[in-house]
């Protein structure tokens, strides 16, 4: 059996272009390396949604280099947590692994205005998960 130094959490939603890369980079700033995260969609998107990328530079994040990744197999066969939102059926299930599902709205086509409040959800769920995961000594 190997032993891991740091749980594994796979995040995914349909594009990989707007929830699921907010939370990847929110539980990356909280985690700061006690956490591996990722993010996958089971239909990636060309990009990252430009209106999600601004209103995580808001807050000081720059997702702008990121891209929209594709769901396989094997990247949930690695992960210990696996955060749905929204992908429906397409996510692989396989034993041992915690699931969990997500039910925001998808921010594709709305403003910054609209997008602040999901992301302030997400923030919110993802300091939750953390906090779980790797409890503060």
């Amino acid at each position: 059996m190997i032993v891991k130094d740091s749980p594994d959490v796979l995040f995914v939603c349909v594009h990989n272009a707007g929830r699921s890369q907010m939370a990847a980079a929110l539980l990356d700033r909280h985690a700061r390396g006690r956490v591996n995260v990722r993010s996958a969609g089971s239909t990636p998107a060309d990009e990252v949604d430009p209106a999600v990328v601004e209103a995580m530079a808001e807050i000081g994040i720059d997702i702008s280099k990121g891209f929209p990744k594709p769901l396989t197999d094997e990247v949930v066969r690695d992960a210990d947590v696996v955060v749905t939102m929204g992908c429906g059926d397409a996510c692989p299930v396989y034993p041992g692994k915690r699931y969990l599902d997500w039910e925001l709205p998808d921010p594709s086509g709305m403003t910054v205005e609209q997008i602040r409040p999901i992301r302030e959800e997400i923030d919110h769920r993802v300091r939750a998960l953390l906090d779980a995961l790797v409890p503060v000594r």
